[in-house]
């Protein structure tokens, strides 16, 4: 920061009137700056000691990195690494460069004029012809389809990269890729904190793995005070309190529109009622309460063709909706619509469970059916968190 204060005012501009443009100018000629692009230089040229040195760092990095999905239950099945595409990037924009997508300036950097597109020109490489981030993203996307072929392929990131992904799609279409339709930029909202917004220059940025102890703690403060797991086993509470805080975390966040900014409060998230993770995951875990004291007197469930009650009419109408639901949040990119979902016939299900008599129902015939029915309730709630990544838990 006073490197580049300091290049503004060598180049007669005060900094705290500098715009965006000048200052990003301004940091190109900071000692730091030019040092950095040196060593990608370097790296790009194979040098042993840069190339050593970034496999060391990037070790710790996705060490780390692993640890954090590990600690979420994430996996991926591909992971592709810039490092192995950018000369797939590269040659890429040597084509465009021949075909006379692309243009050189007298510095040697090559770029691509969108102006008519309503867009600027985007730098393709540096006049040393080191890549940079779009380079990257271009040999990446071949790469992908190349692969996969796929029908759509959905970059999940932050609409502070929307300007990014269009001209990543543009620039594809224009070197004859008809498959550029078929990309999908997902932009989700930032995550702020009650405090504000997260700024990592006045280090107010949650890291991942405080924040999942955080939960992880919280669960089990809320927990412990409804005195309820007494006679569980201690390990079998660690597991329980990671699952709610997990469950918590994840849910608060995917509930609301991806596109939405939203305020995380952590408390607020792992409360036993109103749309939250942890009460979707006690509805289940009530349901599986009754279905086992049904099992220890003897009482079986089974469909029985029964009059239906009209609250029972209704969650059977929400759990044959399901597979519709999943089609339109697929078509949507919204998964907000599968955890309302689910909420919504968790709800049902608590006011049904309030209102109608269950292992208490003298008719025999009436009792399996309504057991029957509360034990699908149960599959289709775990079938939906499951494709949210959230685990549901037999007894809390």
């Amino acid at each position: 920061m006073e490197e580049t204060a300091e290049a503004l005012r060598a180049a007669g501009i005060d900094p705290s009137e500098a715009t965006p443009e000048q200052k990003a100018e301004a940091q190109k000629n900071t000692g730091c700056q030019k040092a950095a692009q040196a060593m990608l230089l370097k790296w790009e040229q194979g040098d042993p000691d840069v190339r050593g040195l970034w496999a060391k760092m990037n070790g710790w990095v996705y060490d780390g990195f692993d640890t954090t999905y590990r600690n979420l239950g994430i996996s991926f099945d591909k992971i592709y690494y810039e490092s192995q595409t950018y000369l797939l990037g590269k040659s890429l924009v040597d084509e465009g460069l021949a075909k006379g997508i692309f243009y050189r300036r007298d510095d040697g950097s090559v770029w691509c004029d969108l102006t008519a597109d309503g867009l600027d020109e985007k730098l393709l490489l540096r006049g040393d012809g080191t890549s940079v981030y779009m380079t990257q993203d271009l040999g990446t996307a071949c790469r992908r389809h190349e692969e996969y072929g796929f029908d759509e392929m959905i970059y999940v990131v932050g609409n502070e990269q929307n300007y990014h992904f269009q001209v990543l799609k543009l620039i594809l279409g224009k070197l004859g890729f008809d498959w550029a339709d078929a990309i999908y930029h997902l932009s989700y909202g930032m995550v702020e904190l009650p405090e504000g917004k997260m700024k990592s220059r006045e280090g107010t940025v949650v890291d991942a793995d405080d924040l999942i102890e955080k939960m992880y703690q919280t669960a089990k403060e809320t927990s412990l005070e409804s005195g309820k797991l007494e006679d569980m086993d201690p390990a079998e509470q660690d597991k329980l309190f990671m699952m709610l805080g997990l469950g918590a975390l994840k849910y608060f966040i995917i509930k609301v529109d991806p596109r939405k900014t939203m305020l995380f409060d952590p408390r607020e998230s792992i409360d036993f009622n109103g749309n939250t993770g942890p009460f979707i995951q006690y509805t289940h875990a009530r349901i599986k309460s009754v279905l086992r004291k049904a099992s220890e007197q003897g009482m079986a469930a089974a469909v029985t063709a029964e009059p239906l009650l009209p609250k029972e009419i209704e969650l059977v109408k929400i759990m044959a909706g399901f597979p519709d639901k999943i089609k339109e949040a697929a078509e949507a990119h919204s998964p907000a619509l599968v955890a309302n979902y689910a909420y919504n016939l968790a709800k049902e299900f608590n006011q049904y469970y309030h209102d109608v008599s269950i292992l208490k129902e003298a008719d025999e015939r009436v009792r399996s059916q309504r057991l029957m029915l509360i034990a699908t309730i149960a599959k289709v709630l775990v079938k939906a968190m499951d494709i949210l990544g959230i685990q549901l838990p037999e007894r809390m």
